[in-house]
């Protein structure tokens, strides 16, 4: 999908299509960094043998795409 994005953009006008791609990546970053931080609190659920926390965290992580 990303390819075919990136194709039509060179239709688009530079100053807009860098604006995009920055904050298509912005946005990337953030959600790694969510992830990220998600999964420690799933570590941390495991080894505190928290049940509830883990159910709602691993629902949590699914919305993060």
């Amino acid at each position: 999908m990303e390819n075919n994005v990136l194709n039509g953009m060179d239709r688009v006008d530079p100053s807009l299509r860098d604006e995009m791609l920055a904050e298509l990546s912005l946005n990337q970053v953030l959600n790694d960094f969510k992830r990220s931080k998600i999964l420690e609190k799933v570590d941390q659920s495991l080894k505190n043998e928290d049940k509830e926390a883990f159910l709602r965290l691993t629902e949590e992580l699914k919305s993060v795409s």
